[in-house]
């Protein structure tokens, strides 16, 4: 089975973060606002919920990090690849910025 993390890209797991981090948030308010009910269907339901909930956070706090480890590596390689060869990343963001000064243009 292949690994979802190597499959998704950083920008892809940022986006993922933050969606799941909404829906936790509203799972809360749901919890928040079924608080009175006294149900004790609905009292399993909310207790398997939070604790749905609870893993749901440790999970996305996992993420989260090896999105930000992944970043600084990525920022980490570009400011050595910088560092090594100045005259080729000077020569390449002028090149992109030729680029998309034409793409610019053309709109």
């Amino acid at each position: 089975m292949p690994d979802v993390n190597s499959e998704l890209s950083t920008d892809s797991k940022q986006k993922l973060v933050s969606d799941m981090k909404v829906v936790v948030s509203h799972a809360e308010e749901l919890l928040r606002a079924t608080a009175g009910v006294a149900d004790e269907k609905m009292n399993d339901l909310r207790e398997r919920i939070g604790q749905s909930l609870r893993d749901a956070k440790l999970r996305l706090a996992d993420a989260e990090g090896a999105v930000v480890d992944k970043t600084k590596a990525a920022a980490r390689a570009t400011d050595d690849f910088v560092h090594e060869n100045p005259w080729r990343a000077v020569g390449v963001a002028a090149v992109v910025g030729l680029l998309l000064g034409a793409v610019i243009s053309r709109r």
